[in-house]
């Protein structure tokens, strides 16, 4: 495996790194038109899998939201969101979302769902701060989903049944594609694994967090990795989570392993949402307090919100890796710096 890395910088000092990994001997076994029809295939079964398993029904979605409203999605809490003004109420600034998980509960509770049910959405987003590598892209197409449970049902369990729900549509979808490419030979294994960030610390206390994630997947197959977002025993955290949506010790990220970046990828970041209690918990640990006064905040601490389970479901990456892909702009149309775009094309990787 070839790695090629370019650090740069831009105007305010912010620095980052653009990686690009090269398997050996590497070339799809799809031409970009072939390509561009398995993606499509995958998709809609997909798509018409998840929500039977997960009796959820499609709704539009917004791609830009007030920021007064509290809606966006923070991610880490520094990520910039792209924003501009609009004429046609004022000139008054809304953001491109970054992703859906606040917006999805409010309109559960707008639309009139009930509990069992849910929605899903096709999510685009712009995420203008991320480094360029073979997984990341600074468009993001996702499936947001979420659905109404109880406050009884905010419990581990539920998180668990959900998770494997979700994985018998990854292995009905990777059967699926393996009916149409036969070349694409099943792999994942039969169930899906479950360990903490912490315990996966403890079983791994000298690599970093990506070498943990990394190391139990190839080990695994297929797991979900799950409480991230709180303070480890080692005084760091796993990986940064927003403090106002998901219950940081009610959520996780599926991660299987991929062979052909020899890597961890995540497909999917997911959690029971934060009730009245765990969200003034967390703003508190997130230095956040300020935002209980914005719109969303206030409707959860008065308990006027819907409890749910929900999450994002990477597009682009399910293509990749069920088509075997180098790299996530073989299955998506984006912007890549010069020398990714050259070396990619040194490489047989044909970047749409």
């Amino acid at each position: 495996m070839e790695i090629l890395r370019d650090t740069f910088e831009i105007a305010g000092g912010y620095a980052g790194v653009n990686t690009l990994m090269i398997p050996d001997n590497y070339k799809s076994s799809l031409s970009i038109r072939e390509t561009e029809v398995a993606i499509k295939q995958i998709k809609d079964c997909f798509e018409r899998k998840l929500a039977e398993e997960l009796n959820l029904t499609r709704v539009s979605a917004p791609l830009f939201v007030r920021p007064e409203t509290g809606l966006n999605d923070d991610l880490n809490g520094i990520e910039r969101p792209v924003s501009f003004g609009v004429k046609g109420i004022g000139g008054k600034k809304v953001e491109v979302v970054h992703s859906l998980a606040k917006w999805k509960r409010m309109a559960l509770h707008k639309y009139g769902f009930s509990e069992g049910e849910g929605l899903y959405t096709d999510m685009d987003a712009i995420r203008r701060d991320e480094d360029l590598d073979n997984l990341h892209s600074i468009y993001v197409d996702q499936w947001d989903w979420e659905k109404i449970i109880t406050k009884e049902e905010r419990t581990v369990d539920t998180l668990k049944a959900t998770v494997k729900g979700i994985y018998r549509v990854f292995k009905e979808t990777e059967k699926h594609v393996a009916a149409l490419y036969p070349q694409f030979t099943p792999f994942l294994p039969e169930d899906i694994s479950f360990i903490t960030t912490q315990q996966l610390e403890d079983k791994y206390p000298t690599l970093s967090s990506k070498e943990r994630e990394n190391a139990i997947a190839k080990e695994k197959g297929a797991v979900f990795l799950m409480e991230i977002g709180d303070t480890l025993k080692s005084g760091e955290k796993h990986d940064g989570r927003a403090p106002d949506y998901d219950d940081w010790h009610l959520n996780g990220d599926i991660l299987f392993w991929y062979p052909t970046l020899e890597m961890a990828l995540e497909l999917s970041s997911m959690g029971i949402r934060v009730d009245e209690d765990t969200l003034e918990r967390q703003l508190k640990l997130g230095d956040c307090e300020d935002r209980r006064k914005l719109e969303y905040h206030q409707l959860i601490l008065n308990k006027k919100l819907p409890y749910t389970v929900g999450g994002g479901i990477g597009q682009s990456r399910i293509c990749m890796f069920f088509l075997r892909k180098a790299h996530i702009g073989e299955v998506q149309s984006a912007i890549w710096p010069e020398g990714m775009i050259k070396a990619s094309e040194e490489a047989g990787i044909q970047l749409l």
